[in-house]
């Protein structure tokens, strides 16, 4: 499905282009003639800096700051935040680490105008990542764009139709792709070294904290909530939860939840190993939002997030099938066996993939950690590497911009819209169905008719337990079973929901369209 992607980026001065970048781009565009090649800004000799706008410094653009300053030839030349006092901190942070302090904006769209940028790098809330996406691309710029590259399905195929039409660079920033632990693995996969594999279930047990009570918290002086809040609604002066930076991810305005926070990693993996290069057919979710009652010993009390802390989701892929399993409660006592002895663990977070092949498994440990087993889960091979795996994926972000071939790319555009896509359409049937609270009898009914590769039963089993354990009363506080959801994955549409379609997208604030 193609969507129109807007031909300019708003701008004190739309029609403004240096001259560097006019006559680069004249003398070039007629050499870029060959699929995946693109002419870039200006030309890159092997000496040349290439000058980097880091937008959105706050947690993990850290991250982002300190991986492309390992990146051989890159300098931070400015930094873009909302919080001026996050963005003074961080440009004294790196004018002493590079000896050169970056000019600081709030408006991404004045540091897009600089000539002296070259690529940049997006580590914003998941609300923004789309737009500041195509803006980008849309002022010459490639880009690295942290996962989930998209807030919903429309805007990940925006990016991807943008990368397309302005010939630029976009590096979903799923890490995994760029460890030539997780290269190889996947490689033993693909060479049949535990058989044939059509299952990956794909973890995400990791303890969330309550984020506090809903409530009417104002936004902190220093923040532009009207820029901060961009594509999504603006909510008032104030905001319900309590800590304004980070827990935005657990509010469905602005985050996915760690369907989409952590989820894309896993999924991402997930895909890579079964080697599907397309979305799934249908899909089902039952989850809810549970436990903090219990744990704040007050059957009254309302968290302030509204997206799953437990959540399992069932993708159909034909003849092929991934489930991801998302519990946000303690997992201090993992009652799984199975899981146990695959990680080597009873308890604690486990995060990762297992593949399960006719002769074995492969587990992803860690993000560059992965380690195979035979059918009796004995160890058989090991795979590690002990490389920076957000400079190399960064690395491989900017040899591919100087190379202007985006076949360089380890995670392009469309592999990060289909695994962003994962998320979303797990969490599209999570939400239509959020207020169809159900016994476990009726979940486990529903799921008899589901097609799956995996024990539908035993997971859910698992998935009680947990909650169990938690102190969750399951015959008051129910989960929520979502409708089975047909999608086609060439109009990139529902077939059976209308509802669900008009989930695809959202409302967009006038001047931040995507």
């Amino acid at each position: 499905m193609t969507r129109q992607v807007p031909h300019s980026i708003p701008s004190s001065n739309p029609k403004s282009i240096s001259r560097r970048q006019f006559n680069f781009l004249t003398a070039a565009s007629a050499a870029a003639t060959t699929l995946g090649t693109s002419a870039p800004v200006r030309a890159v000799g092997p000496n040349d800096k290439i000058g980097l706008v880091v937008v959105g410094v706050n947690g993990r653009g850290g991250d982002h700051i300190q991986g492309f300053s390992k990146v051989p030839n890159v300098e931070i030349r400015a930094i873009v935040d909302i919080d001026p006092k996050v963005g003074e901190k961080r440009a004294a942070q790196i004018a002493e680490m590079q000896g050169k302090r970056p000019v600081v904006y709030q408006d991404m769209r004045k540091a897009f105008e600089s000539k002296d940028i070259d690529i940049v790098s997006c580590a914003t809330p998941n609300h923004w990542h789309a737009l500041c996406g195509v803006w980008a691309m849309q002022a010459g710029k490639d880009i690295y764009l942290e996962k989930p590259i998209s807030h919903n399905i429309h805007e990940g195929r925006a990016l991807v139709e943008a990368a397309k039409k302005y010939n630029k660079m976009l590096q979903t920033g799923t890490q995994t792709r760029s460890s030539q632990a997780a290269i190889d693995a996947m490689k033993f996969i693909k060479e049949g070294g535990i058989g044939e594999v059509n299952l990956a279930r794909a973890l995400c047990y990791k303890r969330r904290k309550s984020i506090g009570p809903i409530g009417d918290y104002p936004v902190p002086a220093n923040v532009d909530f009207d820029m901060w809040s961009g594509p999504a609604a603006m909510t008032s002066p104030k905001v319900t939860r309590q800590q304004f930076h980070y827990d935005w991810h657990w509010q469905r305005l602005y985050g996915n939840g760690d369907s989409g926070n952590q989820g894309p990693h896993q999924t991402d993996v997930a895909r890579w190993g079964l080697g599907l290069d397309r979305h799934p057919t249908s899909v089902i979710t039952y989850g809810g939002r549970l436990g903090y009652q219990a744990e704040r010993k007050n059957p009254d009390y309302i968290d302030a997030g509204d997206t799953a802390n437990t959540e399992v989701s069932i993708f159909d892929y034909g003849d092929k099938c991934i489930v991801f399993e998302t519990r946000g409660l303690s997992v201090d006592n993992s009652g799984d066996e199975e899981l146990n002895k695959l990680f080597k663990s009873t308890s604690g977070n486990k995060v990762g993939v297992v593949f399960y092949g006719s002769q074995g498994y492969l587990v992803q440990k860690t993000y560059a950690d992965f380690v195979a087993f035979d059918r009796d889960m004995n160890e058989i091979q090991q795979f590690k590497t002990k490389d920076n795996l957000n400079s190399a994926h960064m690395g491989n972000f900017v040899d591919a911009c100087v190379a202007r071939d985006s076949s360089k790319l380890t995670a392009d555009a469309m592999v990060g819209h289909l695994s962003a896509a994962v998320s979303h359409l797990g969490n599209i049937s999570y939400y239509l169905g959020e207020s169809n609270k159900v016994s476990a009898d009726v979940i486990k009914k529903a799921l008899a008719n589901v097609k799956s590769l995996d024990d539908n039963d035993a997971t859910l089993a698992r998935t009680l337990d947990h909650l169990k354990a938690n102190g969750v009363e399951i015959d008051s506080d129910k989960l929520s079973l979502g409708p089975q959801l047909s999608f086609d994955p060439t109009s990139e549409k529902f077939t059976n929901n209308e509802a669900a379609n008009t989930m695809i997208s959202r409302e967009y604030r006038t001047g931040f369209e995507v």
